[in-house]
């Protein structure tokens, strides 16, 4: 369970930092209020997971899940380059998130 914990506190991590691009700088008043309860949320969750996940396993699978997908909206979303050596280096990240998943049993 804590796994699905930690999964779900990786997409609020992403929810909040793709936020952060529509809030201008918290000056909007809608995505600024989605944003910070996206960052209680994400927070809370993963709270829950370190419960009984390593804290290095789990901070680095939480952030790994923020990093990829928030690249990968940035490329959706936001317009951002898809270049060949980003592409591999956010793969090279989903290798370690899976890495550290096997390690961990």
């Amino acid at each position: 369970m804590a796994w699905i914990y930690l999964a779900l506190a990786g997409l609020f991590e992403i929810g909040w930092a793709i936020g952060l691009k529509y809030t201008e700088g918290f000056t909007r008043l809608v995505p600024s209020v989605l944003t910070v309860i996206s960052m209680i949320v994400s927070v809370v969750l993963l709270g829950i997971a370190l419960k009984t996940l390593p804290v290095g396993t789990g901070y680095a699978v939480w952030t790994g899940i923020g990093t990829v997908g928030t690249a990968l909206l940035g490329i959706y979303l936001l317009g951002e380059p898809a270049t060949a050596i980003r592409l591999a280096c956010i793969g090279l990240i989903v290798v370690g998130i899976l890495g550290l998943k096997v390690a961990s049993n």
